[in-house]
């Protein structure tokens, strides 16, 4: 019979800093403001011979590479009905009801989610490892939940079944 085990992996150092704003509706929007975003991660996977499930720096590393995707940026999400963003030159225009925030191109990040949530920033960073497929291969992975934390008592999480 196959074992399988859950490791969960919580390191102070994943940690992602950003500004976002949550949309509420056509008219409604909070301020921007920022976080010191926190991400985990719940993997499930075979333990071998030698009672392990893996390496657990390969873990760590592909959690920190998606924090430094994120990191000390402005995070716009492009998918909000409720949102339009146009270039200008070095600018981007963000344009919700009647308020534009123009932000410097160089400080800010469009991403592929409807809101910048915990619950979508967490879909959209398990989106990104689970698009590697030789990560998850390679360890073998059978599943995998991205929690992401904007503060204590405040998290979201995604997860995604491999096998």
């Amino acid at each position: 019979m196959e074992r399988l085990t859950t490791i969960y992996i919580d390191k102070e150092s994943h940690k992602f800093s950003a500004a976002h704003f949550t949309v509420f509706s056509a008219t409604e929007r909070e301020r921007l403001h920022g976080h010191n975003f926190s991400v985990s991660a719940r993997i499930v996977a075979p333990v071998d011979h030698n009672g392990l499930t893996g390496d657990y720096a390969v873990y760590k590393n592909q959690i920190r590479k998606l924090c430094d995707t994120l990191d000390e940026y402005t995070l716009i999400p492009t998918q909000s009905p409720f949102l339009s963003v146009e270039e200008d030159g070095e600018y981007f225009r963000v344009t919700h009801d009647q308020d534009t925030l123009i932000l410097l191109k160089a400080d800010t990040l469009l991403i592929p989610v409807r809101n910048t949530t915990v619950e979508d920033l967490s879909h959209y960073l398990l989106e990104t490892l689970v698009e590697d497929k030789p990560f998850l291969e390679a360890q073998d992975i059978r599943e995998i939940e991205v929690m992401v934390s904007s503060g204590p008592g405040q998290t979201g999480s995604s997860f995604y079944k491999v096998k």
